[in-house]
């Protein structure tokens, strides 16, 4: 479900906007380094383009969010329902392998040759069934979340209370989805296995208006707090599909160094300086400043940290940065560190905290594992 402009997806029409909006900041910076110096604000090619390329692959999402929904157990339709349960097969099954595995491995007596290689053989099974158990039980987790709380199934329960094209519908909307999205960007960062679809768009060293496109393409699976649920109540899917673009455009152009403050809109909206801090790995501004258009989320839900120039200046990227422009590397490091710590685990208590839990927790357990070894 896509709110269109002549079959074209409405944040994607204003591509032209981006685009000029892009060379204009790019000159203004050029003139601004000639005078103060190079900062992290400047557009350095490599970085670019790998943002405008993520920015490009990130379209492919409706089409992730498909597949994904093709494979929910309890869809209506045969075949889809057939694939899903497949799949969840697949999830249980490889739970039920691991487990013994696990079993095998911790009690093998090593002081033979046989058990020594009964052991070596468990770990094997176990560190290939934990990430099968993982990857194919995420699948049906977010498959079956986004097919029970679409737009459309809510508009199928709320239509008859239909609240038409006025202020009352679109204010809830907005209001809803900006709320919504508060939420699902907040759990993106406490949440590793949702971090490793969200830290794509943290991976620049450099702020500008091309970061804002530097989006991941399996945004599909991290969302969590549904953003049409308002169609229960009658709030018609167009509407809400068009407060998604509205709000995905919005976030474009808070993504600058050229804008210090906006004064007193500071205190209710979510500005460049806002964001900038959201940006930031310095300690004191991770995790910080989460909101969409409306920054009083983050001031309600203790999430709100100011942007202090003059004492602490935003350091842009992550606390270890990828050291790289490769799309492939950009796109699934994450994943690729998450699904190694799920299989050198050896209880499920870790394969879940490794997914689960937050990103923090994930780098300090490695760490302590690293350690006993």
């Amino acid at each position: 479900m896509r709110q269109t402009v002549g079959m074209v997806d409405l944040s994607v029409a204003v591509t032209p906007l981006y685009y000029g909006s892009m060379a204009w900041e790019k000159r203004a910076l050029e003139r601004r380094a000639a005078v103060e110096g190079p900062s992290a604000a400047d557009y350095l090619v490599p970085d670019s383009k790998t943002s405008l390329a993520m920015g490009a692959l990130s379209l492919t999402t409706p089409i992730t969010a498909a597949l994904a929904a093709y494979a929910v157990p309890f869809k209506v339709g045969k075949r889809s329902g057939r694939v899903g349960k497949v799949v969840l097969g697949v999830a249980v099954t490889a739970v039920a392998v691991t487990t013994v595995a696990d079993y095998v491995a911790r009690t093998a007596d090593t002081r033979s040759e046989a058990g020594r290689r009964a052991k070596a053989k468990a770990r094997k099974v176990a560190e290939v069934g934990g990430v099968a158990a993982i990857v194919a039980g995420g699948v049906v987790l977010t498959a079956t979340t986004a097919a029970l709380t679409s737009a459309t199934r809510f508009w199928r329960k709320g239509q008859a209370r239909d609240l038409g094209n006025g202020v009352v519908p679109w204010a809830l909307s907005m209001v809803w989805w900006d709320l919504a999205y508060y939420w699902n960007h907040r759990f993106q960062h406490e949440i590793r296995s949702m971090w490793a679809i969200h830290v794509v768009h943290h991976s620049s060293e450099h702020y500008n208006l091309s970061t804002a496109l530097r989006q991941p393409v399996a945004g599909a699976f991290g969302v969590w707090v549904p953003y049409g649920l308002p169609a229960a109540i009658g709030v018609r899917p167009s509407i809400i599909e068009t407060s998604r673009a509205v709000n995905l455009i919005y976030q474009y152009w808070i993504h600058t160094d050229m804008v210090k403050s906006l004064g007193a809109g500071e205190e209710v909206l979510n500005t460049p300086s806002h964001h900038r801090v959201h940006h930031g790995r310095n300690k004191r501004y991770i995790d910080r400043n989460h909101a969409g258009i409306l920054i009083i989320w983050d001031r309600m839900f203790g999430t709100f940290t100011r942007e202090e120039r003059d004492v602490e200046p935003v350091v842009y990227g992550l606390t270890t940065n990828v050291e790289s422009y490769n799309l492939w590397t950009v796109a699934t490091h994450e994943y690729r560190d998450m699904f190694r710590e799920v299989a050198r685990s050896t209880n499920w208590r870790d394969r879940l905290g490794f997914v689960l839990r937050s990103p923090g927790w994930a780098y300090r357990r490695r760490q302590e594992l690293a350690a006993e070894q």
